[in-house]
């Protein structure tokens, strides 16, 4: 018997991410593991960080953020850049 994939789905409780986790379980099959994760959770969110998750929703496959889940997020650069915080 072949090992269960491992999907995780970084949630936030938003419209937008009820819309990916109701895309993984639809797309999900017998040998997906889904977990849905709640960001508010504190172990939800150390999870999250050690994956590199910046925004959400994120999902995670067998440990690893997928890439279109990667990159995106707040940056402290970009929001400089548009003028955040000046006068």
């Amino acid at each position: 018997m072949n090992a269960k994939r491992k999907v995780e789905v970084f949630s936030a409780g938003c419209p937008a991410c009820r819309t990916a986790i109701d895309l993984v379980n639809r797309l999900a099959c017998p040998s997906c593991d889904v977990l849905i994760l709640d960001m508010n959770d504190i172990s939800a969110a150390e999870r999250a960080r050690a994956l590199g998750v910046r925004s959400v929703p994120a999902v995670a496959v067998d440990g690893r953020l997928l890439s279109c889940c990667a990159g995106a997020g707040i940056d402290e650069q970009a929001l400089r850049a548009a003028g955040v915080g000046q006068a």
